[in-house]
């Protein structure tokens, strides 16, 4: 009853913020999604993050027990991506204020 229960009834959004993000960059290997289309992509993105557009968050195929941290260019398509992810089955988290807010390396562009 109680999976059931936790199926239908929303999730509260789990987030970190793009400080805490550079943290757990530097700590280690994460999985991090970056939600923003190709072209934004490739004109600045971190070094870690994976390219695939909120088009097609539900293509995503990662392992299910681990974190897969989300970020876009302000944080909305992120926290769409997310909730979408978590419905799937993954232990999605927001970067909240996305890559606006970022102040780490960043690689691509000009």
């Amino acid at each position: 009853m109680f999976e059931f229960l936790k199926r239908i009834l929303p999730q509260p959004m789990k987030t970190v913020s793009t400080s805490d993000l550079e943290g757990l960059l530097s700590a280690g290997k994460i999985t991090l999604l970056d939600v923003r289309s190709s072209q934004e992509y490739r004109r600045g993105h971190i070094r870690q993050a994976r390219n695939l557009p909120l088009d097609q968050i539900g293509t995503y195929h990662g392992p299910k027990g681990e974190a897969v941290y989300v970020i876009c260019q302000s944080g909305m398509r992120s926290k769409r991506a997310s909730q979408q992810l978590r419905k799937m089955g993954y232990d999605a988290i927001n970067v909240k204020g996305g890559m606006a807010a970022y102040q780490g390396k960043t690689i691509g562009g000009k």
